[in-house]
């Protein structure tokens, strides 16, 4: 350990009220205890998926090395995983009213698990509508489950269809993935922008979300998209699961100039850990062909045992032809340099847990009591700890709820 390394984790064991000399052992200790006081929340969580998996049960402890899943009830109990938004995600298909049908089943399909695995598990886990409901569930040590739509596209072209998914529990929303929709342009639509921002569908989208008390969220969005959430939406925007375009050039992450409006107007950059947007990953098409034939071969539905051969093939491919992995150094760095430009106020973490995330030395959600122990060592306090790890979305969410009470009266 450094000279300044030792002075910082000196400086941060004497903030918290621990004498004595800085050990390896001393700073994660306290960190851990500071961490389990905390609520802990993250914006992106797409274990639902995993919810229809036959064999799968969220109660069992599982492995990423052995099926590639990174969240359950054991894991998060280890991570001081308090929850967080739940998506409901919907790929993009073909923009036709048979599509649209098709998605908007999916979603009310998963909706459902959501709720089944809830009530199943009521013991351990909540479900959650409000901001006020997180101190509460996290109080009774349950596990706190808040729904996010991720793609709009299951609304179809009736942004009516918003409330019967607010009334299953969704509080965001997510406009678009990774092409153009009937909402909004797509940060990484191979034909370009269709929209030039939203589309004016995309406009009565925000407005219905803001009266209905949904956070509006710019993941997957492109920048013009996000530039004008910012300025139409009357309640704080969020992106639930991005980084920065300054720490690495991608069109899913967000340059400071635009940070720090979204900031100014209230919003939050929940910082992801998919390992495609935090470092710069060379092409490698024999790799993306195996890989092809490995989606082909076991299909989108899977049962646990399909799951476990798939993830043992996967780590042959990931042997025979080897890229570049980001590491959790390379996540703080991202995480870091967003908060020194918008500070913790504005900064949060949602690392796309089963959906992509997952970088070396954090596969799973055990893993989160690092992230509070290097924040501690870089100086941020527990103030600031409340703030990223679950007090700012919840903040927003606040706002979203107050807006809409104050409209609805």
């Amino acid at each position: 350990m450094s000279i300044r390394s030792l002075v910082t984790a000196s400086i941060v064991l004497a903030t918290l009220g621990v004498s004595g000399p800085a050990t390896a052992a001393s700073p994660s200790v306290v960190s851990r205890q500071m961490h389990e006081r905390l609520i802990v929340l993250d914006t992106h969580l797409d274990t639902p998926a995993l919810l229809a998996r036959p064999g799968w049960d969220i109660m069992e402890e599982h492995s990423f090395e052995a099926d590639r899943s990174q969240v359950d009830f054991p894991r998060m109990v280890d991570g001081g995983l308090d929850g967080g938004f739940w998506a409901l995600f919907t790929p993009q298909g073909p923009r036709t009213q048979e599509g649209y049908a098709a998605a908007r089943e999916r979603a009310l399909q998963i909706a459902q698990r959501i709720r089944d695995m809830v009530e199943k598990n009521a013991r351990q886990f909540e479900l959650a509508t409000t901001a006020a409901d997180a101190e509460r569930i996290a109080g009774s040590r349950k596990r706190i489950v808040y729904q996010s739509m991720e793609n709009a596209y299951p609304l179809g072209k009736d942004v009516a269809q918003l409330r019967t998914f607010y009334d299953l529990g969704v509080r965001m929303v997510g406009l678009v993935h990774f092409a153009n929709n009937d909402f909004a342009d797509s940060a990484t639509d191979p034909k370009g922008p269709e929209w030039r921002g939203l589309s004016p569908l995309g406009k009565d989208l925000v407005r219905e979300a803001n009266r209905l008390g949904v956070i509006l969220d710019a993941s997957h969005a492109s920048d013009d998209v996000l530039k004008q959430l910012i300025a139409l939406s009357k309640t704080p925007v969020i992106l639930s699961h991005s980084g920065s375009r300054l720490v690495h050039n991608h069109p899913r992450n967000i340059d400071d100039e635009v940070m720090k409006k979204l900031a100014e107007a209230g919003g939050l950059i929940q910082i992801n850990s998919l390992s495609d947007y935090m470092i710069d990953v060379p092409p490698n098409p024999e790799r993306d062909e195996a890989l092809r034939g490995l989606r082909a071969r076991f299909g989108a539905t899977m049962t646990q045992e399909q799951a476990i051969e798939s993830a043992a093939a996967r780590r042959e491919i990931d042997t025979r032809y080897p890229v570049p992995t980001a590491t959790v150094d390379d996540f703080m760095r991202h995480l870091l340099h967003a908060l020194y430009i918008v500070g913790p106020d504005h900064v949060g973490i949602g690392a796309d847990w089963d959906g992509g995330g997952g970088v070396t030395g954090m596969w799973e959600v055990s893993a989160l009591p690092q992230v509070t122990t290097r924040l501690l060592a870089a100086g941020y306090t527990e103030a600031d700890l409340r703030k990223i790890w679950g007090g700012n979305v919840l903040r927003v969410l606040q706002a979203a709820e107050d807006y809409a009470r104050k409209q609805a009266r």
